[in-house]
């Protein structure tokens, strides 16, 4: 073999790739990842084929040919005359080009191709679904890497594809190809890349924003910061503040007249500008709130739908009960906020009853934690390899990013057992090991939490359940007695803002009743009662005879047998007994498992 490049400073996963191919691994490479980027080289920003064909392979190949669908073939280099060249050229059919460039690599020595979006001339697909000239490309590609002769006239094949899912599996899954993935930029680079892009930022600021542009590409981050956007968001901010300004100038003129007193505007607005706490000229806090508003957006843009972001409105001061959970919670979050990922689980499962406050408290937690946080939506798709592609794109989007809460509702729906993706070609169940791979990488903990919801925990695959994906498991349960639903009941007011008239322990009374409520009914409930008092004015203060006519009024709908199921799975999958109510803490796992087998003899094929 010869040599790529090997007198120039490369990115990790080009270095990878020279390394590979002076070991003699393979000369036929699958690129995958962020491959539509730009690289930052000797102080000009290029795009990664263009990396690829002028830095890479250039120096030490005398003919590199890149080639797509939409452009045809175009010569980085060529020292020799290449056998059909005019045709080559012209041409830009696969089944064309294809054997005219074998016909080079076989007949001259030092040869590159680069076959950019190779996803659109080797589309994953069931071979009696392609076409002749897709079959017969794949066929063209495999025989590729096995020719020996490639190999001794030095030259190499790159096939460049975004997502590793939407090739053909012949040629993913074929030991003679090696397959690199090009990261989302490191810290380093995104440091680089901005001390490139806008010269005037401080080593500061620099640093804080290599930090906080984490997940986003090259590209992206170029466009965010050149000093020409980042002067435009501060005219932004100068329009606002003087609106601000205005409208407060306005408002402490009108309250001088209605008083009758007698001012001076100017000195109106130079109190104003001395009881101003945040400068106009915020720059570092413009700055970072531009690159959250941008981050964002090109995240949920890049993911087309297939992640939410949660912005939690609320922490665990509006949470009732639940102290030992709370407590639990706490010491991750506090591990988390503090950096010592030694300690933080590498996920968690809410398990418990509908009604029980699981989302309520994963959104309170993630608040308290300072993470991140995104839900998992639907990234399903009917056709063949989209679903593999989609699930990679949100990891990768997750991996880069780092200091995220992953929070994955209905998990029961999302990873029940393997058997349940048997009429689906198999995708189900590598789908479910791709994440369980994700979720049990090590590297990690303390970066990437999941928190997985359900009330069916007996539905999930029990792998994804084992400790080292899911640690800790939390159980939610109705309150069990009317102190407990006191602590609901003051949490709900809080939540809801409903006042009260006079003290919370006014209404003991009415939490009896309320005893095996979930937290649902408790809040709707509480907001019954607001309706109550509502109809004697518009500002009007809850009373207890308000909450215990909405208590007597309101019926729960409730299935006893299925709720004790849920109830008791939460109990049997709880990681530790401290969290349980008094009820269940002491009652013998024998006694516990046999009651759970009776109500899913009765109970356990419902949804």
């Amino acid at each position: 073999m010869g040599t790529i490049a090997s007198d120039r400073v490369l990115p990790p996963w080009a270095d990878e790739v020279r390394r590979r191919y002076l070991r003699g691994e393979a000369w036929e490479f699958i690129l995958h990842g962020n491959v539509h980027d730009v690289v930052l080289h000797e102080g000009k920003l290029v795009t990664v084929s263009e990396f690829l064909g002028s830095v890479l392979l250039a120096p030490s190949k005398d003919t590199v040919m890149l080639f797509n669908l939409s452009t045809g073939t175009r010569f980085v280099k060529r020292k020799i005359a290449v056998d059909g060249y005019e045709q080559l050229v012209l041409s830009k059919e696969p089944g064309k080009v294809l054997p005219l460039m074998e016909r080079a690599l076989t007949t001259e020595e030092r040869v590159a191709v680069v076959l950019e979006y190779a996803e659109s001339i080797v589309p994953a697909a069931d071979v009696s679904l392609s076409s002749t000239d897709d079959r017969s490309s794949v066929i063209t590609l495999h025989r590729w890497s096995l020719l020996r002769q490639l190999e001794k006239s030095d030259s190499i094949i790159l096939l460049v594809a975004e997502n590793l899912a939407e090739l053909h599996p012949k040629l993913v899954s074929n030991p003679r190809v090696s397959t690199v993935r090009v990261p989302m930029p490191g810290k380093e680079e995104r440091r680089a890349l901005i001390a490139h892009v806008n010269p005037a930022l401080g080593p500061d600021d620099v640093e804080r924003l290599a930090e906080v542009t984490a997940g986003l590409k090259a590209v992206q981050i170029a466009a965010i910061l050149s000093p020409s956007e980042l002067e435009a968001a501060e005219q932004r901010a100068r329009e606002e503040a003087r609106k601000s300004e205005e409208k407060q100038l306005s408002a402490a003129m009108d309250k001088l007249k209605s008083l009758g007193v007698a001012f001076d505007q100017t000195q109106v607005l130079d109190k104003l500008a001395k009881e101003r706490t945040t400068p106009v000229d915020d720059t570092r806090a413009r700055i970072d709130q531009l690159v959250a508003d941008r981050k964002r957006e090109i995240i949920e843009r890049e993911c087309f739908g297939l992640i939410e972001f949660v912005t939690p409105q609320h922490g665990f001061d509006v949470v009732g009960g639940m102290d030992e959970v709370k407590k639990d919670l706490l010491a991750v979050a506090k591990n988390i906020r503090e950096g010592r990922r030694g300690r933080v689980p590498m996920g968690i499962l809410f398990t418990g009853p509908m009604g029980t406050g699981k989302t309520f408290v994963c959104e309170a937690f993630a608040r308290e934690c300072g993470l991140t946080a995104i839900k998992l939506k639907n990234f399903r798709s009917k056709w063949v390899g989209a679903t593999e592609g989609n699930l990679e794109k949100i990891l990768s989007v997750i991996q880069a990013i780092g200091q995220m809460l992953v929070i994955i509702d209905e998990g029961d729906r999302a990873f029940g057992g393997a058997s349940d993706g048997d009429g689906d070609g198999g995708t189900s169940s590598r789908v479910i090991a791709r994440i369980k791979e994700f979720m049990s990488d090590t590297d990690n903990r303390g970066r990437v939490l999941f928190i997985l919801m359900t009330n069916r925990p007996d539905k999930l695959d029990i792998d994804i359940k084992r400790a080292g994906r899911l640690d800790r498991k939390v159980p939610f349960l109705y309150p069990q007695t009317p102190d407990e639903v006191m602590l609901i009941l003051g949490a709900q007011f809080r939540k809801n803002k409903v006042k009260s008239e006079g003290a919370l322990s006014d209404f003991a009374p009415s939490a009896g009743r309320m005893v095996g409520y979930s937290n649902a009914d408790i809040e709707a409930i509480v907001l019954l009662a607001a309706d109550y008092a509502g109809e004697r004015g518009a500002d009007a203060a809850v009373h207890t005879d308000d909450l215990a006519r909405a208590a007597s009024d309101y019926l729960p709908s409730r299935d006893v047998e299925m709720i004790e199921y849920m109830e008791l799975l939460a109990v049997f999958e709880a990681s530790n007994r401290r969290m349980l109510p008094p009820k269940y803490r002491d009652v013998p796992i024998e006694e516990l498992q046999q009651r759970v087998q009776l109500l899913k003899l009765k109970v356990g094929s419902r949804r």
